[in-house]
């Protein structure tokens, strides 16, 4: 009964509102800054899960995968730190191989059980034509983790010795969705997001937008479009089953 108390109380601690699985670093600044910092200042905790760990992201022929692996990884805990994220979890894979298998489902599951979020925040995987591999399968695997693995005690059994019960998340939003059917206010974050942002000094530098303020303010104007707010972002929600 003790050990079991100890077991409830760590999970009460570590339990968050809101996880947000990307498959890169900068991914989640892109699509949901604005709303985290938004999130975090109604007092709810986020936590961030980066699935790979970016090493292919650069034009530069001198860069070291290694290297750039670990510039993306402290260009990431400085945007999380801007935006109030609660902690970061760097999963590892190399860039370019993620792949839906049982082990990373294993892997999502195991962190929604750990943290029991309300909410899970990833990349749309069924968007068509040109979307980054990694992002549709991110995507995908969340999206089974959430619903059934998460919930079924008897996937992965091996994770109730490890004292993580089965969790039942409540909403997940896509970024990056064609078919949107929610838009949440950042008009007051929206300097928050574009700080953050600018954290991937590297990705940014890659993009080469010397009018990045104006294109990224322009783009969450046009997420708004219809709604009382100057400026959104954009998601598909799906409610799940209680």
């Amino acid at each position: 009964m003790v050990q079991r108390d100890l077991q409830d109380e760590t999970m009460k601690k570590e339990a968050a509102d809101v996880l947000v699985v990307s498959a890169h670093p900068d991914d989640a600044e892109f699509g949901v800054a604005g709303t985290v910092a938004r999130w975090v200042r109604e007092g709810r905790s986020v936590v961030y899960v980066i699935c790979t760990n970016g090493d292919k992201g650069t034009t530069d022929r001198k860069m070291k995968p290694e290297t750039l692996a670990r510039i993306r990884e402290e260009e990431q805990k400085a945007a999380a730190a801007v935006l109030g994220v609660r902690e970061v979890v760097f999963l590892g894979h190399p860039d370019q191989s993620l792949e839906d298998t049982s082990q990373f489902r294993k892997e999502i599951v195991r962190l929604i059980r750990r943290y029991r979020p309300r909410i899970v925040v990833t990349s749309d995987p069924y968007r068509r034509y040109l979307w980054h591999r990694d992002h549709r399968i991110a995507g995908l695997v969340t999206l089974d983790a959430v619903f059934p693995y998460a919930r079924d005690h008897l996937a992965y059994p091996d994770l109730l010795e490890e004292g993580l019960e089965p969790h039942k998340v409540e909403e997940i939003l896509f970024w990056a969705a064609e078919d949107i059917n929610y838009r949440l206010d950042i008009t007051d974050t929206f300097h928050l997001k574009l700080a953050a942002l600018k954290c991937h000094t590297s990705q940014m530098k890659e993009i080469g937008n010397p009018h990045l303020d104006a294109w990224l303010e322009e783009r969450c104007r046009g997420m708004a479009e219809g709604e009382a707010f100057e400026l959104a972002e954009a998601f598909h929600r799906v409610e799940l089953p209680p």
